[in-house]
């Protein structure tokens, strides 16, 4: 497979990424620690981190501010998973228990704070303000992302407006900082740095429109939690959208069941419904927009090893079917 050779040739790195989470997450109180460490032993692809470490490759390699930096685009994405599992009360995550389902709801907003708060003291000796001005917008607007996904939740009049600018505050720019802050850690020629930042954006969009696919089509051991999740948690995704306005029959058991009243069709049964619906077929082709996008911006970067394994990424993503 493309994608571990491409995982190969960052290993050494990652292996220090993941030990450099560890050394970080360590706190005062047992607690969080442990919670911290719960959250950790769960795994995780370290996408981001991967980005970051492919991206510095354009620039001068100075590998502990980078590793450093890897560390903390990481630490915001499983803050940000902490909340959001506490949000939607969701009981497992990747096969295991959630922290607020092992622990509480306090000490998981708490461990998520945390680690927030860890990232900022982690790039504070970085001189560089360009990275503080990222990271910070960053923060910034996944807090937003995480507040109007708050506001959305349950609501049946949403479009794809709302949609697309949710999933870029809470995924697709964690992954377009991650190109962006790998290259300005490495001091990558600024015209190299935007292509990246450009196509860590479509990569991350096209991530997420997949991953809300496979939410509907893959198993519920493959996923680590129960297919429809996000329909059960109330969140209309791009299938969700486009089922409801091809079928009078979803967009009926969708609003009885976000208003809990009876309906013919279960909730199970409007899930089934969207998996064999042509509103998957939709969505995969607008995922794969993101990465033609994606792949074009590729083409002009500089021809080295690493472009290769971020064209190696690309193709990777655009094989995961449903």
């Amino acid at each position: 497979m493309k994608l571990a050779t491409a995982l190969k040739y960052v290993n050494k790195d990652i292996q220090r990424v993941e030990k450099k989470i560890k050394n970080v997450t360590k706190a005062e109180s047992s607690m969080i620690q442990s919670a911290s460490n719960h959250l950790l032993t769960a795994g995780g692809k370290r996408i981001r981190p991967i980005f970051v470490l492919l991206a510095s490759r354009f620039g001068q390699q100075n590998q502990e501010r980078i590793i450093d930096v890897a560390v903390a685009l990481e630490l915001i994405h499983m803050a940000s998973l902490v909340h959001d599992d506490v949000i939607d009360h969701s009981m497992v995550r990747r096969g295991k228990p959630t922290v607020n389902k092992q622990w509480d709801n306090g000490t998981a907003i708490y461990t998520g704070d945390y680690i927030f708060a860890r990232t900022l003291e982690l790039l504070k000796p970085f001189k560089n303000h360009r990275l503080h001005t990222v990271l910070s917008n960053t923060i910034h607007q996944l807090c937003v992302g995480e507040i109007e996904q708050i506001r959305d939740k349950f609501q049946l009049k949403q479009n794809h407006f709302t949609y697309f600018k949710r999933i870029k505050r809470k995924t697709a720019l964690l992954i377009e900082s991650s190109t962006q802050m790998g290259a300005i850690a490495s001091e990558t020629d600024r015209s190299v740095e935007y292509l990246l930042k450009d196509y860590g954006y479509n990569i991350g969009m096209s991530y997420q429109i997949m991953d809300d696919i496979l939410d509907f089509t893959s198993t519920e051991k493959e996923l680590g939690k129960p297919v429809g999740s996000d329909l059960l948690n109330g969140h209309i995704t791009l299938p969700t959208l486009y089922a409801m306005k091809d079928d009078q029959e979803v967009l009926g058991g969708v609003q009885a069941y976000f208003n809990e009243q009876e309906y013919h069709l279960t909730i199970e049964d409007v899930i089934h419904r969207i998996k064999h619906s042509h509103a998957i077929e939709k969505s995969y082709n607008i995922s794969q927009r993101y990465l033609e996008k994606a792949n074009q911006t590729l083409e002009q970067l500089p021809n080295n090893e690493p472009k290769k394994y971020l064209d190696d990424i690309a193709q990777y993503l655009s094989k995961r079917r449903f």
